[in-house]
């Protein structure tokens, strides 16, 4: 394997503080002092619990309202336990007083849920609810609302706050008008029903997605995410730009699992961007190649960073294991896009491959496939129509037992109470996140403003669906630059989607269009996280960085444009021959369009030329028109073959 010298390589402790610094869910406190075995106690019980009531033994999760409740509720005790109330206390011992109170206070308000479930779920709703479960109720949606602050960051805290004032004074707004709520009527139903915050974003999480986020964190004790850069250097390495090439294929297959763009971006980064940056390439566009495809991650089948769970609950038509399978040719252009810039980047700046001694060896690479077993266990039980839950658990399971083969990677019973305690961690922000979501789709759902939304879209874009689309576009773009991507989709899916089925758009592409664009706001400036987190690592630009980022993940701008209007690249109602010619197009587009955005063809371009070839691109992927496709062939032809003239004529005095 290739050396990165160690000064290059970031520390354990860099890297925190890298991601703390861009990205919200990791600033947590790292010195709790005494209350150190309560927060281990509380994570490790939390993902006990998830896994004990995932067996079929005990006959799977609690009913959705209690299992939210212990979900929910041990999850902000942890939230104020760890993340203190403002950046500065990260730097202090211990936990401060009121931050024990609010996390009691917190873990009640939610089990309060539990003691009184019955009475809940039954005579309240008939007799109505007491002055205690309003005061409980209020408690609980302002605690959640903090413990999102500080474990997702503010933008969606804001949000779910401008929600709640519509839901309690938008009566009186011209066409955007409600009934109205009084708070008493609008508490109960945030806080104890199934419609809101306990509704199905925080279902899903209480169920699938934890155990897939705690498979995550398996993967990477057991020595997985590793075998992973290996495999990606042993298969893309040796190539031109190899070190790119090996550093975007890693990310992909890192990124499903992470869920989470910037700490992908920083974790990975560490190695990668300095190996990048010693074979040549620029600091910012090292960074932007790490930052598009991690991002790019999210949008790769199996796991999809966790949004696909909900995306399988939103869509009734479509199962998760159909999902998989639906996403593997937007998830196949958009990485070809990546790989298209990167090896063109390299012909640009003269980068070779690595020499076959600096990689790692296919009998070591072929010895140790077996740690691939967890991934191929969960993709052949999705795919083979098990659920989630229990594709999740025998992945966990196979983990396990893989860490046994080789002494180094062997899991002890401190390191599995460590897993449990990390899995419990890395789903704390995606907890608070999907409740804060469920405030916004439920009074989206309770006041009628989905409906209202998607009817002003409708009319705003008239009956141009391409319009339609763009300002869709811009409403997730602008959400995904301050929400998660999980919250961004289950927003954009409650208030962006609808207008889009209503214009007739099939159900699956309108959802994968927000998902899309919700994903790739992590690149896009002015706000582009991810690609800012490569640049603190680089010591790059980083507005530079995420033009380039940009410009690396085009095809996360325009792919989903095609599979609207061509929803068989989503395999729906899909011909063989015709998925296979549009594939090639669409193929053929994203050369020419990565190679206009790089500047670099098989040489440089004339400024004519750039702009014909990324015409030629749009032209190739335009769908369902083939007098459009093949003059973009016929223009794309052309401009290769004057590159093509032009690069043996500069050639020719250099062998004369």
């Amino acid at each position: 394997m290739t050396e990165v010298k160690s000064d290059q390589i970031m520390s354990e402790k860099e890297q925190q503080e890298m991601i703390a610094k861009y990205d919200k869910e990791s600033s947590y406190r790292t010195d709790t002092g005494k209350w150190r075995w309560v927060i281990a106690f509380l994570a490790v019980s939390l993902t006990a619990f998830h896994l004990y009531r995932a067996l079929p033994q005990v006959g799977g999760p609690l009913v959705s309202l209690m299992q939210g409740a212990v979900h929910l509720g041990t999850a902000m005790g942890l939230i104020f336990l760890l993340y203190p109330f403002k950046r500065s206390g990260l730097k202090k011992v211990g936990v401060p007083w009121y931050d024990v109170v609010l996390a009691f206070l917190g873990m009640g308000s939610a089990y309060y849920i539990l003691f009184r479930y019955d009475w809940i779920t039954g005579a309240a709703r008939i007799l109505g609810f007491t002055t205690l479960d309003i005061i409980v109720a209020t408690i609980g949606i302002v605690l959640l609302l903090e413990a999102t602050r500080r474990a997702v960051g503010m933008p969606i805290v804001v949000i779910a706050v401008l929600a709640i004032l519509y839901g309690l004074f938008g009566t009186n707004i011209p066409y955007f008008g409600h009934g109205g709520f009084t708070w008493e009527g609008l508490s109960r139903r945030l806080f104890f029903s199934s419609d809101a915050i306990f509704g199905t974003p925080i279902q899903i999480s209480s169920t699938y997605i934890y155990l897939f986020l705690f498979f995550g964190v398996m993967l990477t004790k057991t020595g997985v995410g590793q075998y992973f850069n290996d495999l990606a250097f042993g298969a893309t390495g040796r190539f031109t730009g190899g070190t790119a090439k090996a550093a975007v294929a890693a990310s992909a297959l890192q990124g499903t699992v992470t869920g989470s763009s910037v700490a992908n971006t920083v974790a990975s980064g560490s190695f990668t961007i300095p190996m990048m940056k010693r074979a040549g390439f620029r600091p910012e566009f090292a960074a932007a190649a790490e930052a598009s495809a991690s991002t790019g991650g999210q949008i790769m089948p199996p796991i999809m960073g966790a949004a696909a769970f909900i995306m399988a609950e939103y869509v009734a038509s479509v199962s998760y294991s159909d999902i998989i399978i639906i996403g593997i040719i937007p998830a196949v252009l958009y990485f070809t896009g990546v790989f298209f810039g990167t090896h063109f980047e390299a012909k640009r700046a003269g980068i070779k491959g690595l020499p076959k001694s600096e990689l790692p060896s296919s009998k070591g690479l072929l010895k140790d496939a077996y740690l691939l077993a967890p991934l191929v266990v969960i993709i052949s039980m999705l795919v083979n129509g098990f659920t989630p839950t229990y594709a999740a658990l025998a992945g966990i399971g196979t983990a396990l037992l893989v860490s046994y083969v080789k002494k180094e990677t062997r899991m002890k019973p401190f390191d599995i109470f460590d897993a449990f305690e990390q899995g419990a961690r890395i789903a704390l922000p995606v907890i608070a996140a999907c409740a804060s979501a469920g405030i916004i789709v439920g009074i989206v759902v309770f006041t009628g403003l989905g409906g209202k939304v998607a009817g002003g879209l409708l009319e705003l874009a008239g009956t141009n669906l391409f319009l339609l689309l763009f300002f869709t576009m811009i409403a997730c773009i602008l959400l995904g630059m301050g929400l998660p991507t999980t919250a961004n989709y289950v927003v954009t899916a409650s208030i962006a989607a609808p207008a889009l089925m209503t214009f007739g758009v099939e159900d699956i592409a309108a959802h994968m269009f927000v998902f899309y664009f919700g994903i790739v706001a992590d690149i896009t400036p002015p706000v582009c996280l991810a690609a800012y987190a490569g640049a603190g690592i680089a010591r790059a630009n980083p507005m530079r960085a995420g033009v380039t980022a940009f410009k690396l993940a085009i095809a996360g701008f325009i792919i989903p444009y095609v599979f609207v209007y061509n929803p068989q690249l989503l395999l729906v109602e899909a011909e063989v021959f015709t998925v296979i010619l549009l594939l090639i197009t669409a193929l053929l587009g994203m050369a020419a369009i990565s190679a206009s955005m790089m500047g670099y063809f098989f040489n440089t371009f004339k400024w004519y030329e750039r702009i014909l070839l990324f015409a030629s691109g749009i032209m190739l992927v335009y769908p369902g028109d083939y007098v459009i496709e093949l003059s973009g062939l016929a223009l794309f032809i052309a401009i290769a073959l004057i590159q093509r003239a032009r690069k043996k004529k500069t050639e020719e005095p250099q062998t004369a």
